[in-house]
């Protein structure tokens, strides 16, 4: 692959960008965000893994990568995230939420579906769709159409999300090139870019970030330190997998749920000290 290559990635976030915005900080990644509907967010990746014009057992295949991310970016927040992504073989998606196993489905260049059917119903009850309505409508998704391609798979799977608020920004299609998406994000007026300012200023956004959540009551107290073991125990054998599988992203979910767990420690102890806190029992 290289700068050509028709490898592309969305990362559709259920969170306003405020909330979107500390946590994306920690990927270490060129990105810009962007509001794509009501109570939606939108990055979109630069794609370096997957455009590396260097050799190529070094580029890293674009769902392999986006997968990563999406886990990084859901355990360490309140809400889901679906990674769209697509190459000159395949597209598919990746839904990562809380602690639970991503799921995924994947369609052949010209739309041959390729993924388990259970994964739709998985789909909609974690996004909170119509278990009658929206799960028809997925399931039309995965069953064959010779009028469908990939990218119409795509748009189908969008057109249905448009029903829990989604709105794309215009020019952000499926099946576009990564580049191309890229610079189309970038000439949008509300779009910003996702600039990594170091790991302590980082960790200080999305600490406030979390105190002022739904997650608030978690951050000191036995909450917060079953919280943080429970990062931790679920951290290394993501790195392990990711090792094993050269999955940066999955080494980089890892990476993240380790930190978090030890930082969620340390903040405990240092609000523990300051005095009693709201999650103290």
């Amino acid at each position: 692959m290289n700068a050509t290559s028709p490898a592309g990635a969305l990362l559709l976030c259920r969170a306003e960008p405020e909330a979107v915005r500390p946590v994306a900080h920690l990927l270490r990644e060129r990105m810009l965000l962007a509001p794509a509907g009501d109570g939606w967010s939108v990055l979109v990746p630069e794609g370096r893994p997957w455009q590396d014009a260097g050799a190529a057992d070094a580029v890293e295949p674009v769902d392999r990568v986006v997968a990563g991310w999406a886990a990084a970016l859901a355990v360490g927040s309140t809400w889901p995230v679906l990674a769209l992504w697509w190459d000159g073989d395949r597209a598919g998606c990746t839904l990562a939420s809380g602690f639970r196993r991503p799921v995924g489905y994947v369609w052949l260049a010209d739309g041959t579906p390729a993924g388990e059917d259970e994964a739709m119903r998985t789909f909609a009850e974690r996004l909170g769709l119509d278990p009658v309505l929206d799960v028809q409508a997925l399931e039309g998704l995965t069953r064959p159409d010779p009028d469908a391609d990939a990218r119409i798979r795509l748009r189908g799977l969008l057109a249905v999300l448009t029903r829990i608020g989604l709105i794309l920004p215009p020019g952000l299609d499926p099946d576009t090139p990564g580049d191309r998406l890229y610079a189309a994000a970038d000439s949008r007026p509300e779009v910003e870019p996702v600039v990594w300012t170091g790991w302590r200023e980082a960790v200080k956004a999305e600490l406030d970030a979390v105190e002022s959540s739904r997650l608030s009551p978690w951050t000191r107290g036995p909450r917060a330190r079953l919280l943080a073991g429970a990062q931790l125990a679920a951290g290394l054998p993501l790195v392990l997998r990711g090792i094993r599988r050269r999955g940066g992203g999955w080494v980089l979910a890892g990476t993240l749920l380790l930190a978090h767990g030890a930082l969620g420690l340390a903040h405990d102890r240092i609000r523990g000290a300051e005095g009693p806190g709201d999650g103290r029992e």
